[in-house]
């Protein structure tokens, strides 16, 4: 059974950092996409930043030099490295495993078979 555990979220002001963590377990499976979605209130989950097996890192453009996914094998922990935050980054975030490697889908959530169960991110003015 895979599992998913996020932690790091807290409460920040604009242009200060964040990092946040995924402990993964039961993933084992040699190819893999995993991401970062975030939801903010009224809003549809949207995806962030995702990592493959391939080595490739996909990201959307507004989060482009602030923010940085990376994947520890060894202690099996994805990690998202937030900088400069803005007011607009505001949200709950979640990590997402799937076992094929990322492609031009990475940012749909359907793509995704898990998730973890989010840590807001709260970025004040």
């Amino acid at each position: 059974q895979v599992q998913l555990v996020e932690s790091g979220g807290g409460s920040v002001q604009s242009g200060g950092s964040l990092r946040l963590s995924c402990v993964v377990s039961g993933f084992m499976y040699r190819r893999y996409c995993m991401g970062w979605f975030r939801q903010a209130p009224g809003k549809e989950r949207e995806g962030v930043i995702a990592i493959s097996s391939d080595g490739s890192r996909r990201y959307v453009g507004s989060v482009k030099g602030r923010f940085t996914i990376s994947l520890d094998n060894a202690k099996k922990t994805l990690f998202l490295k937030m900088n400069n935050l803005k007011p607009e980054n505001t949200a709950m975030y979640y990590c997402a495993a799937d076992m094929r490697t990322c492609s031009g889908s990475w940012k749909s959530v359907t793509k995704y078979n898990d998730w973890g169960q989010g840590a807001q991110v709260t970025v004040s003015s």
